[in-house]
Formats: C-alpha cells, sequence, structure tokens
C-alpha cells in the first residue's frame, strides 16, 4: 500500500522524468553507536562498525558530565561513521532488510530526511555473530538532497535553497518506496519467531 496518492505519486515520477535533476538522491547516511562509556566496550563497538562500514569511526565526547550514569565530560561514550555516495547507498540496503523493509511514517522530517534504528547489528545480512565483539545496536540517519544543493555550502558567493527546490517527505517517501522496496507504515508490526 502506498503512503501517496495515485496523481501526486504519477505527477512526481514525471517530473524526474522530465527533469531529472529533481531526482532525490542520498547525501550521507551516518551511523551513530552510542555505549555509554569509554574503554574496552567502546573499542567492541569500533571494531563492529569498521567491520560493517569499512570505514574507520570517530569518536564522540560526553558534553557534560552525569554521575548516576558514571559519564565524566569530553570522555568518548559513542562513534560515528559518514558515508557517502556508493558506500551509503550500498549500506542503507542492508540496514533497512534489517528492520523489515518498514520505516515509520514519523521517522521522516520535513525535508524528507529520516533515521531508524537497528536493535541488533546482527541483524543486518551478511554479518555473522563473534562472542568476542558482542552484540551492539545503532542509529542511522539518511540526508537527502537534490543535485543543486551546493550553493548552500559553497565557499564562495553562497546562498540558501529556495524552497521550490527543497525536497518534501512526499517525494522522499516516493523514491524510498521506487528505489529500496521500503514500506512506509504507521506502526510497526512486531516480529516473532
Amino acid at each position: 500500500m502506498s503512503s501517496i496518492a495515485a496523481e501526486e505519486k504519477e505527477r512526481l515520477l514525471n517530473d524526474w522524468k522530465e527533469y531529472p535533476m529533481r531526482r532525490p538522491k542520498i547525501a550521507k547516511v551516518v551511523v551513530n553507536m552510542g555505549v555509554g562509556r569509554s574503554g574496552e566496550l567502546l573499542e567492541r563497538a569500533r571494531n563492529v562498525l569498521e567491520s560493517l562500514t569499512d570505514q574507520t569511526p570517530v569518536n564522540l565526547i560526553a558534553k557534560q558530565t552525569i554521575r548516576d550514569f558514571g559519564i565524566r565530560k569530553n570522555e568518548p561514550i559513542s562513534c560515528k561513521v559518514t558515508l557517502r555516495g556508493e558506500k551509503a547507498g550500498s549500506f542503507l540496503e542492508k540496514a533497512i532488510v534489517a528492520v523489515d523493509n518498514q520505516l515509520l511514517l514519523n521517522s521522516f522530517d520535513k525535508f524528507g530526511n529520516f533515521s531508524f534504528g537497528i536493535k541488533e547489528h546482527i541483524d543486518i545480512p551478511g554479518t555473522q555473530y563473534d562472542p568476542d565483539l558482542g552484540i551492539f545496536g545503532m542509529d542511522v540517519c539518511v540526508s537527502f538532497e537534490r543535485s543543486g544543493y551546493r550553493i548552500a555550502r559553497r565557499r564562495r558567493q553562497r546562498y540558501s535553497v529556495p524552497m521550490r527546490h527543497r525536497l518534501t517527505k512526499e517525494e522522499v517517501r516516493l523514491f524510498m518506496e521506487e528505489e529500496f522496496g521500503v514500506e512506509i507504515v504507521k506502526e510497526r508490526r512486531m516480529k516473532f519467531f
């Protein structure tokens, strides 16, 4: 069942065919593993993230001290990887299979970016359980853009992207349904073994 009306879907697909520059594309995929403390646990999470993405993760530090959780300011407590280009697309295909090809409707923001969580990294296809590393969950954040968004990032003559050129929720939902075969649902169905 498509979450977009048939007329709107047809209009968007014709628009993308007529104007290829208006077709959405994946800007980046950020994969974050928050473990809550530094040390051996964080190193194991870094190894898992590196094996999943084939990139070296960077550590993220705590912004403030929280005594109840045993977290000190400037202590590394999580790690993340930013994927772009082909790596982003291939990882996203595998990560979406880990959540049964379903995304929640309220996971999308007004510009079409979305996030979802994976409870166990072994749900990703092609990943084997390693008792030395353990099991970790992760957050996957996906940002979309169109061709021409560079005007907001360039050094000289920087401009904001006009509203008529920005992406909408509906466009990204349609893109995900067409490209990745994702089903957009209002609430996640429980999976029983």
